[in-house]
């Protein structure tokens, strides 16, 4: 079993940047691929990023350039750091695991967060 908790968002305005934290319980942390969703309201939990067990990274198109993933297995955490926000990315951010290899589709993880609200104003 694994609890994620997420942490650090917040309001910011557009080109601005936060970073968002999520810290796993657990012993098997290094053996977890996770990845950050994000869910608009009104509209379905899609995809941002994900890093797997080796540091292999994925990326939605739309966060190319501006986010990055990062993981630190002794800390159990993984972070993201958002630059040069933009309205659309306002959103819940979630943190997700999975076991060894992320994946882009939601059902494939079996391990959630709460969520933490972004808000990105103009």
């Amino acid at each position: 079993q694994v609890q994620l908790v997420e942490s650090g968002g917040g309001l910011v305005q557009a080109g601005g940047s936060l970073r968002l934290s999520c810290t796993a319980s657990g012993r098997t942390f290094r053996s977890y691929g996770l990845a950050w969703f994000r869910q608009a309201t009104g509209k379905e939990r899609e995809f941002v990023v994900g890093i797997n067990t080796g540091g292999g990274t994925t990326y939605a198109d739309s966060v190319v350039g501006r986010f990055t993933i990062s993981r630190e297995d002794a800390k159990n955490t993984v972070y993201l750091q958002m630059n040069s926000l933009k309205l659309e990315d306002t959103a819940v951010y979630y943190c997700a695991a999975r076991t060894f290899t992320v994946s882009m589709a939601r059902h494939d993880y079996a391990y959630w967060g709460q969520g933490t609200q972004v808000t990105v104003s103009s």
